[in-house]
């Protein structure tokens, strides 16, 4: 049954994005009208976060050719079922085979084809190792060059190495990819410095470099945070009368991440204007990465707004950028909104957008919109994961009902998830807001039962909360308690053990403890712990979902907040690389 929801409006310093209004939400004119004359408008959604068609699952009408194929075509599945689930390949190829009969080539060749398409690599590998014993297949040079790619992709430098070895025993001529294949084992396996020898022996000896092997090399580089090679590279192409081959697309895309990875956004705002200076299409990805680095959510809607002029279609990345732009900006309804169009529009939200526009309720403490949020996940078969939880806690905390965040806390329990240390940062950060100093160390001490260590902002938080409730005595202790437990004090705990001292005396102890001699500008905790711990969350899925653009060999950093990590999430858009064998 529609669920109404009554949402208040924020005063519009500036409209945001036109697109965000259109015609099938709310009347452009009529918000107009109000936002000007009553500066507060009052909407009432109808049915938040309705389920869309496009979500529903529908059964697929499959014609096959004939019942032989039928029945073929449905071994084939139930085996790449059997794969998934046991997680070894070989072992369910040999029980396919039949008595005195070779399994079907044809039937091996699709496993492959298919594994190598889900970028399950170490399935890949497995299958053709075994392979390489069967005498019923001949393996060639194809065969040698998808498996030393498949190693190149895992990061396995050893066992790439090896084949490469045995292709130069057999005579196999070198070749362009089995040595781009080894340069990015080289890199995932972070041995940037023998991937770059790779890279400088093809320049001055060849096979010569492709295309893909600059792709490579420049994500190498940025990865290790070689900024300085990886723009001489880039420049060299840039700049050579006659270059090899231009820089592409990818190119571009990485440089910008690069730019954007070493603070230097002028630059990568630069490159974005060269691209069509050079006639270099700009695609989603391009905005996505310029979207990725701006903290303002009226730049970050005007490139959104750009995009769309461009003709180009926003993916779920740009609808995830834009929402976290408002939710950080404490503009919830305006993120609701982009979430709302993004449905419209038929894109299929991931768990990571959902995360997103859970956190846009979170942080201003509105509960029940963050429930709503939290239960549509599930429907619409995102299944909330830890950091979805923690989120959900956070936004009893900021509502504030430490009640309502004690009960959510047992119930992560309940549901089969173990709190990490974000989740119980969060609760004790909560605790300490309300000053109840007793259940602040409960949790503390249950954090510790359960074999979690405490973090810098766990540490930081619990010395501020005595220091604030004029116990400076306990705030020094628990400075040099952080010390002391391998948690180096950063500045931001150091100003803030200064600030609360008070007499002459705790000053004198606050600085000689933190070895400052001057007194620093304070900058206090934020009310939201989780910004200072989003490496506690790993995630290998591709917020892009399924979006060819997006390469899932990017390591995708999650927080509960998604905010600086997002970009990681970005540029796997433009770091994409397409397999060596093509």
């Amino acid at each position: 049954m529609p669920q109404t929801m009554m949402i208040f409006l924020k005063p519009f310093i500036s409209a945001p994005s036109s697109s965000l209004w259109s015609k099938s939400n709310i009347g452009e004119n009529s918000l107009d009208t109000n936002v000007k004359i009553c500066k507060r408008a009052e909407v009432v959604c109808q049915g938040m976060l309705a389920p869309r068609k496009f979500m529903q699952k529908r059964r697929k009408v499959e014609v096959f050719k004939s019942a032989e194929d039928e029945a073929d075509q449905k071994n084939w599945r139930k085996m790449m079922n059997e794969i998934e689930e046991t997680g070894s390949a070989v072992s369910v190829l040999r029980s396919q085979r039949d008595k005195n009969k070779a399994l079907p080539k044809d039937r091996v060749l699709g496993s492959l084809v298919r594994f190598k398409q889900l970028k399950k690599w170490n399935l890949v590998s497995e299958i053709l190792e075994w392979l390489r014993t069967q005498h019923w297949w001949d393996f060639n040079e194809m065969d040698f060059l998808m498996l030393i790619t498949a190693y190149g992709k895992q990061g396995d430098f050893g066992k790439a190495e090896r084949i490469l070895g045995y292709m130069n025993k057999k005579g196999y001529p070198a070749n362009v990819i089995s040595h781009t294949a080894l340069m990015e084992a080289y890199g995932k396996g972070c041995q940037y410095g023998k991937a770059e020898a790779i890279f400088r022996r093809m320049q001055t000896s060849g096979p010569e470099p492709s295309a893909i092997t600059y792709q490579i090399i420049l994500k190498i580089f940025v990865e290790g945070d070689k900024f300085d090679e990886a723009q001489e590279v880039f420049e060299a192409l840039m700049d050579m009368d006659a270059p090899p081959l231009k820089p592409d697309q990818k190119m571009f895309h990485m440089m910008i991440y690069m730019y954007k990875k070493a603070g230097k956004y002028e630059k990568a705002r630069h490159l974005f204007s060269l691209m069509a200076e050079r006639g270099i299409p700009q695609n989603t990805v391009t905005y996505n990465s310029l979207m990725s680095f701006e903290t303002n959510y009226k730049v970050v809607a005007n490139i959104y707004d750009q995009m769309q002029r461009a003709g180009l279609r926003p993916d779920v990345v740009s609808y995830a950028l834009l929402i976290s732009a408002y939710g950080k900006a404490r503009r919830e309804e305006e993120a609701l909104a982009v979430f709302e169009e993004m449905l419209d529009a038929g894109v299929r939200p991931t768990q990571k957008s959902y995360n997103i526009l859970l956190d846009a309720f979170a942080i201003s403490g509105m509960e029940e919109q963050a429930r709503t949020v939290f239960k549509s996940m599930r429907r619409d078969g995102c299944s909330p994961d830890l950091c979805s939880y923690t989120t959900m806690l956070s936004a009893y905390i900021n509502a504030p009902s430490m009640e309502g965040a004690e009960k959510f806390f047992r119930r992560i329990k309940q549901d089969g998830l173990e709190p990490n240390v974000v989740t119980y940062g969060t609760l004790i950060k909560g605790y300490a807001k309300t000053n109840d100093l007793e259940k602040m160390m409960e949790k503390y001490e249950e954090m510790q039962v359960n074999g979690i260590k405490a973090n810098q902002t766990i540490f930081t938080t619990i010395m501020d909360a005595y220091g604030r409730n004029k116990d400076f005595g306990s705030a020094a202790a628990w400075f040099n308690e952080m010390a002391s437990s391998d948690v180096s004090p950063d500045q931001k705990a150091k100003n803030i053990l200064l600030s609360l001292a008070k007499t002459s005396e705790e000053q004198m102890e606050a600085k000689q403890i933190t070895g400052c001699t001057n007194e620093l500008i304070v900058d206090r905790i934020p009310d939201n712990i989780n910004n200072n711990d989003e490496d506690d969350y790993d995630d290998d899925d591709d917020v892009s979902g399924d979006d060819e653009d997006y390469d899932d060999d990017t390591d995708a950093k999650e927080s509960i907040l998604l905010g600086e990590k997002l970009d990681q999430l970005i540029i796997s858009g433009s770091a994409a690389i397409s397999d060596v064998r093509k």
